[in-house]
């Protein structure tokens, strides 16, 4: 179980890609996320999407050459992501219980991002955990970048994770910081109310 089930039932994930084709449709540009994941490392890098929902973070990485493995909790959107590109890695998998070499999946990544919120919609009280998972999944040097609301303005629930805890969190994981921005398009943080922070293992 997670926030995100709690919100939406695990049946939302036409919903959310139909919300976010309507958007690039309309002009909105849909891949901030990946185009600052690809300022950070070069293609071929292997890049692991953590909630990576309905694919489209991914999906775009993989049109630019990076090696990518996406794992979500919902099998409703892990549906859309899979009928997108059915030759990409999908795995169905608590993001508090990932173990890459349980699917299959090497570890050692480059790269792991966790956009959408993800780090506030996972089960209360397993936020650290789940951090601690994603670091073990990077190899030394590695990036981990987290991107989510910080106030009821930028999350459809109340929020429970405050940059304190999330640096908290990254440094018992073995994580330093890098870099903090205020968007996906760099802009600097402001101390508002959304954060997209760099971490390092």
């Amino acid at each position: 179980m997670s926030r995100w089930n709690d919100l939406t039932g695990g049946t939302s994930g036409e919903d959310y890609a139909a919300r976010f084709a309507a958007l690039a449709r309309s002009g909105k540009d849909v891949h901030g996320e990946a185009r600052f994941c690809s300022a950070l490392v070069p293609p071929g890098a292997r890049v692991l999407d953590a909630g990576c929902g309905t694919g489209r973070v991914m999906i775009r990485l993989a049109e630019l050459g990076y090696d990518c493995v996406g794992v979500d909790l919902d099998a409703s959107m892990l549906a859309v992501a899979r009928r997108q590109r059915p030759d990409l890695p999908w795995h169905q998998v608590d993001l508090a219980e990932f173990e890459p070499r349980a699917l299959g999946v090497a570890p050692d990544f480059d790269l792991v991002v966790a956009a959408g919120n993800v780090l506030q919609l996972v089960a209360e009280d397993t936020a650290a955990t789940v951090v601690r998972r994603l670091a073990a999944a990077l190899r030394p040097g590695g990036l981990l970048v987290a991107g989510f609301g910080l106030d009821e303005q930028h999350l459809p629930v109340a929020p429970t994770l405050t940059l304190r805890q999330y640096d908290d969190h990254c440094a018992a994981a073995g994580l330093a910081p890098v870099e903090r921005f205020g968007t996906w398009d760099a802009d600097p943080y402001d101390g508002g109310g959304y954060a997209v922070s760099v971490h390092h293992r």
